[in-house]
């Protein structure tokens, strides 16, 4: 959160859904940090639909069937890094949505989405 509160398009608020800090625009919320390891990342359905399979591939990202947000796990470095490049995906996203275009139907994925830690995901 400290790294992407030195872009100049977001600022701190509280998370919508009540639970976390929150990095938002002037416009939308963006980023909801619910815990030190999970963040759910407001994309939107076009991107999320641009990224599926991309997304899919990712042991780090958990989507919800119609939600415009994913769920990212933090768990190293390269997640965070994922998070970031993320973050930079979901801002242009926003700018190119119409002004008029409707609020998204569903809230963040908060308590929609079970992270399991990753050793216990591949013992499976």
């Amino acid at each position: 959160m400290e790294r992407l509160l030195t872009w100049r398009d977001l600022s701190a608020c509280p998370a919508g859904c009540g639970t976390g800090q929150a990095l938002r625009t002037a416009r939308d919320e963006i980023v909801h940090f619910h815990s030190a390891r999970s963040v759910d990342l407001h994309l939107t359905h076009r991107a999320i639909q641009r990224f599926h399979y991309d997304l899919g591939g990712s042991s780090a990202i958990r989507m919800v069937p119609g939600s415009c947000w994913v769920t990212v796990h933090l768990d190293c470095d390269t997640d965070v890094d994922l998070l970031l490049s993320l973050v930079s995906v979901a801002l242009k996203a926003h700018q190119n949505r119409p002004p008029s275009a409707p609020p998204p139907p569903y809230g963040c994925n908060f308590h929609r989405v079970t992270v399991l830690p990753r050793d216990a995901a591949a013992g499976r």
